[in-house]
């Protein structure tokens, strides 16, 4: 494992670790890295806040990104907290985006950060003008994108991988199961399975206040046999007054079908693997269960030191 940290200064410090915790999630956050390294002359080996931190091993290229805590305890332990560029998008501002598609609205975004959106899948869908105000840039680029899984069904995940940042559709995130798979033959210490309808819909309704004939209208998808075994479990939503008629049915439509279906989710704990993080998809094989399929990694984080690398899975069907 190396560990590598370059203060701009022209140095780079390679110095010796003693534990990584590297945790990343599909949605809403940057990927976090916690390392302990041993630093006996912390004022010769100095880290200064946003240096940036690489982590390697001899196959894998795992973390790259920028100091933002760093502290020293009495057995000079030195320990860093580090994030990757979606860090950078945390900031509230007021944006003002024309009609376009997502992957162009999230590149301006992107810029108006000062970041580069390196590699972007187009999502087919052309989002509708918006205004937001206050808002975190990286809370509206997952409107734009959650906006697209709905329109399009499918699905895509906006990431930060080893400095590159980008916008890739999952089934391009695929880790081929024949080079890797979890199961109880196969790296997997322990598991917890459920199906849930916690956060399914089987009634859609969406309103349109049309302004200008100063009334309501009310659109609304269903399915009775979902309803009749699960009890009515409804999603509301006030759509924007400039969609039209079509655009509204449509988008009742796609919601039905990503809401109306119960939700699995897998949670793992098992021998670590570098190549798996959050918003790839990974072959699960659990004979117990009867699960043989690809899983969504939704939360994932690694466990490092000298003697032993696990991880943590929480994986979902999609």
């Amino acid at each position: 494992m190396e560990v590598l940290i370059d203060n701009r200064d022209g140095k780079i410090y390679e110095i010796p670790v003693t534990s990584i915790s590297w945790k990343t999630e599909k949605t809403g956050k940057a990927s976090e890295l916690n390392v302990n390294l041993l630093n006996p002359k912390p004022l010769e080996n100095k880290i200064i806040s946003g240096a940036i931190v690489r982590v390697t091993d001899e196959k894998h290229k795992i973390f790259y990104g920028y100091s933002f805590k760093a502290g020293l305890g009495k057995s000079s332990e030195f320990k860093i907290t580090a994030y990757d560029q979606l860090r950078y998008l945390m900031f509230n501002d007021t944006f003002v985006m024309k009609s376009m598609q997502s992957e162009a609205a999230i590149a301006q975004i992107c810029s108006q950060a000062k970041l580069k959106l390196s590699v972007s899948t187009k999502t087919g869908f052309k989002a509708p003008a918006m205004i937001e105000e206050d808002k975190k840039a990286l809370d509206v680029i997952m409107k734009y994108i959650d906006s697209a899984i709905v329109a399009t069904n499918q699905s895509f995940v906006f990431m930060d991988d080893f400095g590159s940042l980008g916008l890739h559709n999952i089934k391009d995130l695929v880790i081929p199961p024949t080079d890797f798979y979890i199961g109880e033959e196969s790296l997997l210490h322990d598991y917890d399975y459920s199906i849930s309808i916690d956060d399914s819909y089987n009634r859609i309704k969406l309103v349109l206040d049309d302004k200008k004939a100063s009334k309501r209208r009310v659109f609304i998808a269903q399915d009775s046999n979902n309803i009749a075994k699960w009890g009515q479990l409804q999603y509301y939503e006030k759509v924007d007054e400039n969609m039209t008629k079509a655009q509204v049915e449509s988008l009742l439509d796609a919601l039905l079908a990503v809401h109306n279906k119960e939700k699995k989710k897998l949670s793992l704990k098992c021998l670590g693997d570098w190549r798996v993080r959050a918003g790839k998809m990974v072959f699960i094989f659990i004979e117990k269960l009867g699960l043989k399929q690809l899983f969504l990694v939704d939360a994932c984080t690694h466990d490092w030191t000298p003697k032993v690398h696990t991880m943590s899975l929480e994986l979902k069907v999609i």
